[in-house]
């Protein structure tokens, strides 16, 4: 009996430790979500280049070497002459002096490239808007521009704490909304969770 009354004190003990632990690497990942959120989004980025963009390459007195290109899947952009060049993750002056670069290598002695994006991929978002879809991006945009782009929220949304996956990302993260202005990447996606009260 006294054995009995030990193991089953020794697995409460045991249980106990568990969900202390388990409470506890809940509240950690709570807090990295909220660092990591913290750390994406409180501050706007210089654009960095991906699949899909739009570009206008301008090589001045070169009318053939210049032209819209669109990077392909593989984050390259395919250009006559020099051929593909990596332009994945890339700022457009990082491209333009790869640009540079490559014509330099045996092709032009003083080239000079100007680059404009024309269209940049999409953000999008679902969930409890009034238009869920794919929007155009534009630099600088914010989570409270995107909510007035679909249209604001729906009457079930759940206002003070919403989803973002971060684009590149399997993941999304949680967001409280403090009235700070969020800012967005292209190819972020956000969901506007349903309240439940």
């Amino acid at each position: 009996m006294k054995q009995k009354w030990l193991n089953g004190l020794t697995s409460l003990f045991i249980l106990g430790l568990l969900q202390g632990c388990a409470s506890g690497e809940f509240a950690e990942q709570e807090a990295q979500n909220q660092i990591t959120s913290d750390r994406i989004f409180s501050q706007p980025e210089a654009y960095r280049l991906g699949p899909s963009d739009k570009l206008r390459v301008m090589v001045f007195g070169e009318p053939d070497l210049s032209g819209e290109f669109v990077v392909d899947d593989q984050g390259k952009l395919d250009l006559p002459l020099i051929g593909d060049i990596s332009a994945n993750n890339s700022s457009v002056k990082e491209l333009e002096s790869r640009i540079v670069a490559a014509l330099k290598d045996g092709y032009l002695k003083e080239p000079r490239v100007s680059l404009e994006v024309l269209s940049s991929r999409p953000f999008f978002i679902q969930g409890e808007v009034a238009r869920p879809g794919e929007y155009s991006y534009k630099n600088g945009l914010t989570l409270q521009d995107a909510i007035a782009v679909a249209g604001g929220y729906s009457y079930r949304a759940n206002t003070s704490s919403i989803f973002i996956r971060p684009v590149g990302s399997n993941y999304e993260v949680p967001v409280k909304l403090t009235g700070a202005r969020l800012y967005l990447r292209p190819g972020d996606s956000i969901r506007i969770p349903e309240r439940y009260f």
